[in-house]
């Protein structure tokens, strides 16, 4: 339905036949706070999607169309500075990345929308950011490849959204492949895809209503007592870099010069980074059963030792594991409020989500939004059009 409405919209308001583009949003399955040190992360996407269609307009402005919103903004070339309309800004930050490479970026039209919720962690910014660098590469022959692109988009993001995220949520949408989960190794950005039974398994994911309140400054202590935490380490281990070459004998060794707080933070990442190696390989045998309980001890690690958690994602991490269908569930992303995540049996879902709305709304008095995802291919073209205005 989007490849098709958004196209029209586009055509109707431009007069011409654009170049069309998904880019989906993207779960994480297992390795959370992980990927600031150094560690490892277990990423998809999803079938939530941002499309985009697009052509050269022969001029020197930018315009721009949020079919979502009904908001529309035009600009001049070339791109200095992030602009008072806040969802530009994240495609206006991909134009000037690609002018800071010496890309010579001529006007264009573009119109885009999808259905990635927004708020819920699902990364629509990365999917806006990632969909108009894959477009503008193709439609301008760049050349770069997709790592590169998700680097490109990662920058816009850090620039013009003013927010400092990791690489994951582009990468993930760049680099998804369809039935697969992508490991990616934050540090030297290494990947391998790991098998998942979409057609048997299901991850929904269950928005708890509760905004992100504290995400955005506990998400920098957070990191501080790491930092803290590879500080001690290096003054008996030079060679700890950061949390992921450190071992969990090597923190129990130092417990007490640690101190309790930065223990537990440490702790929980070294082992979060132990269970995405354990996750990878239960995939690979298709052990599921195992693949969900090492969720639940993610979620646990999440609440207990990191301290990222809240009452109401604890509360639905706790329903779901009475659920039909529900082989593990945990919190995902930078934590104080979004979504779980629930692995789930493919022909239980309708039964699970019933269930867990039911008991959501006895409990909290409202209700609860689920979104259920199948894991897809990355970014794409879907329609090329014989001649781009």
């Amino acid at each position: 339905m989007l490849a098709t409405i958004i196209p029209d919209s586009f055509r109707q308001r431009f007069g011409y036949a654009p170049l069309v583009v998904r880019a989906p949003g993207r779960i994480n399955l297992i390795g959370e706070h992980t990927d600031y040190n150094e560690g490892l992360v277990l990423p998809a996407a999803i079938d939530k999607e941002i499309v985009f269609a697009i052509g050269l307009n022969g001029t020197s402005s930018v315009r721009l169309l949020a079919h979502d919103k009904s908001e529309t903004h035009e600009t001049t070339l070339p791109v200095r500075a992030p602009g008072p309309v806040q969802w530009a800004n994240y495609l206006l930050g991909v134009v000037a990345q690609l002018q800071g490479q010496g890309v010579v970026v001529p006007g264009f039209d573009c119109v885009f929308g999808g259905n990635v919720p927004m708020g819920a962690g699902l990364s629509s910014s990365a999917a806006v950011e990632c969909g108009l660098a894959f477009a503008l590469n193709e439609l301008l022959g760049t050349g770069l490849d997709r790592l590169a692109l998700a680097r490109l988009a990662q920058a816009a993001e850090h620039e013009f959204a003013g927010v400092q995220c990791g690489l994951m949520d582009q990468f993930a949408s760049l680099f998804g492949k369809a039935g697969h989960v992508v490991r990616l190794d934050c540090r030297s950005t290494a990947y391998e895809y790991f098998p998942f039974e979409t057609a048997r398994y299901h991850l929904v994911l269950c928005n708890s209503g509760v905004k992100h309140a504290l995400a955005s400054s506990e998400y920098n202590t957070r990191r501080q007592e790491c930092a803290q935490g590879v500080a001690v380490l290096q003054r008996h281990y030079p060679a700890v870099a950061s949390l992921r070459d450190a071992t969990l004998a090597q923190l129990a060794t130092h417990e007490a010069e640690l101190g309790d707080l930065i223990y537990r933070r440490c702790r929980y990442v070294v082992q979060e980074n132990e269970r995405v190696a354990q996750v990878c390989a239960a995939l690979a045998t298709g052990d599921m059963a195992t693949v969900g309980q090492l969720l639940y001890a993610s979620h646990a690690g999440l609440r207990d030792d990191y301290q990222v958690s809240c009452p109401e994602l604890d509360k639905l991490v706790v329903l779901a594991a009475g659920a039909p269908g529900v082989l593990g569930a945990r919190m995902m992303g930078g934590g104080f409020g979004g979504c779980t995540l629930n692995l789930v049996e493919a022909d239980k879902v309708a039964e699970f989500v019933a269930t867990m709305q039911a008991q959501f709304l006895s409990f909290y008095r409202r209700g609860l939004e689920t979104y259920d995802t199948t894991i897809v291919g990355g970014v794409s073209i879907v329609h090329q059009p014989a001649l781009v205005a």
